[in-house]
């Protein structure tokens, strides 16, 4: 009896795809037997509230290369914003002290010298050095001497402007979102056809608007143009000082210590003694401030739940009435139609994560969004106290600075429900906050470049044309077998 001719496709087709997984894992193991070096940076993002350490990391070969910058770590600095040590400097330069032990840590000991150190100030010492340059001053030397005393490479403490603020957000969310550009699968970079998008950050001293313009804006004061691999961008920016969400709940409480008597956006079932000396401690409750008062004494206020008074309330911190342009969002200020997609971030996000998890409503139109708002400033205190019970510091508050985002994007930038639906409201990108901070960082290091890129990403293309030619190699010859075992199938010997 003939001998029976076994199959020779699959082991040599498993021989195939053997020799083409080895080739590729040697390509990937190359990089995995020698990880790039890495390069740090940190910035300290000295907020009206508190103040964030971020540190970022890149591979030190693609410096001014691009898409490669990401968040390492961050620390949350306890206590308040810098700014509230005006009477105690030198506590605002040991505020920081846990954080730079994190970051010691965190940066490796051999890259701890040449990373650079950057603190950036942002509307709470605004705020400061307007009413106080010495004490502003005195503050940023504090953080100074604390800074020096560390092993990095400290660049300087100094205070952002509100337009500073505004353009390194909208950069920081359009580098995340590789809206500026893109890496392509054959190896080179592009400009995505998908544009930028705004970005909004509500702070709790300032709120900035940020997006592209395609033609020059009224107000030239309003405008910034940068170039970014090889393109130009036209910007509107704005920045509101005191239209900060901590600024913005003083001032309602200013006015309703002066209007009612109580406090309508405070929930039914709450009420708190008021020291007044503190409601018109900020420059931004100045123009409230009675000609006379007891600065002392010390009022008891209560919530009573009342939506509509409650807008009322907050509507009139925005002026409408006057305009010397074509067109103005609140306060005279030049703003062109917002359009296109928009991010919101920082206290936009938590505001509005608070009806959207906490609550459990619906925010995806702005009718949504307007009768959630209704909901919650609907609430009594114990009804607030049972869905929330982890968040009693700020609960009382939910409500008042819902109807602010609320009103400040319908009323103050003119969002209707067909601008709105293009933006979404978070707090990072992958693991990487948005805020001005990364933005920062990459214009004074040089991380973005103003002409286009030409590096390439991962495995050169190079590599990759080898392994598909020896892929298309390995397919001719198993076709090749598979004619001759298909023969000697036919073959009289054959059974």
């Amino acid at each position: 009896m003939a001998r029976k001719v076994l199959p020779l496709l699959p082991p040599l087709l498993l021989a195939a795809a053997g020799l083409a997984g080895l080739l590729l894992l040697c390509v990937r193991t190359r990089d995995v037997r020698e990880p790039p070096a890495l390069k740090y940076g940190i910035v300290l993002d000295a907020g009206s509230s508190h103040t964030s350490v971020f540190i970022y990391k890149w591979p030190a070969d693609k410096e001014n290369g691009t898409g490669i910058v990401s968040q390492h770590s961050s620390c949350d600095v306890r206590g308040g914003g810098i700014s509230s040590y005006a009477d105690d400097p030198s506590r605002a330069g040991q505020s920081l002290v846990a954080c730079l032990y994190q970051a010691l840590r965190d940066v490796p000991k051999e890259r701890h010298m040449d990373t650079p150190l950057y603190l950036g100030a942002t509307a709470g010492m605004r705020l400061l050095n307007l009413t106080s340059p010495e004490a502003s001053a005195n503050v940023l030397a504090a953080v100074t001497q604390t800074l020096t005393q560390y092993p990095f490479d400290f660049r300087g403490a100094r205070i952002l402007s509100g337009q500073d603020e505004g353009v390194f957000g909208w950069v920081t969310a359009n580098y995340l979102l590789e809206n500026f550009v893109k890496y392509g699968w054959v190896g080179q970079w592009f400009q995505p056809r998908g544009g930028t998008l705004g970005a909004m950050d509500l702070g709790g001293a300032s709120t900035q608007i940020t997006f592209e313009m395609a033609g020059p804006a009224e107000d030239p004061a309003n405008e910034v143009q940068l170039r970014l691999y090889g393109h130009h961008y036209r910007v509107y920016t704005h920045s509101f000082l005191c239209y900060g969400r901590d600024q913005v709940l003083q001032r309602l409480l200013a006015s309703a210590l002066q209007t009612h008597g109580f406090h309508p956006c405070w929930p039914r079932g709450y009420s708190t003694h008021v020291l007044l000396q503190d409601v018109y401690a900020s420059p931004c409750t100045a123009a409230q401030q009675p000609q006379t008062f007891n600065s002392s004494a010390r009022v008891r206020l209560s919530g009573i739940s009342d939506p509509v008074l409650c807008r009322s309330l907050v509507s009139e911190l925005f002026d409408v009435s006057s305009c010397r342009f074509n067109r103005c969002s609140f306060d005279g200020v030049s703003q062109p139609p917002v359009a296109g997609s928009f991010i919101a971030f920082s206290a936009f996000f938590y505001t509005v994560d608070f009806l959207r998890t906490v609550m459990g409503l619906p925010v995806a139109t702005l009718q949504q969004l307007e009768a959630a708002v209704v909901t919650v400033c609907s609430q009594s205190w114990s009804e607030l106290q049972a869905r929330a019970p982890g968040e009693q510091a700020h609960l009382p508050h939910y409500c008042a600075g819902a109807m602010f985002v609320q009103q400040l994007l319908s009323r103050g930038y003119g969002f209707d429900e067909r601008a709105f639906a293009g933006v979404t409201f978070q707090k990072q990108a992958g693991d990487t906050a948005v805020g001005w901070a990364l933005g920062y960082m990459l214009n004074l290091t040089n991380l973005i470049p103003a002409d286009p890129p030409e590096l390439r990403k991962g495995t050169d293309f190079g590599s990759w044309a080898v392994l598909l030619l020896l892929f298309a190699a390995m397919l001719l010859a198993a076709l090749g077998l598979l004619l001759l075992q298909a023969r000697s199938s036919k073959s009289p010997g054959a059974i």
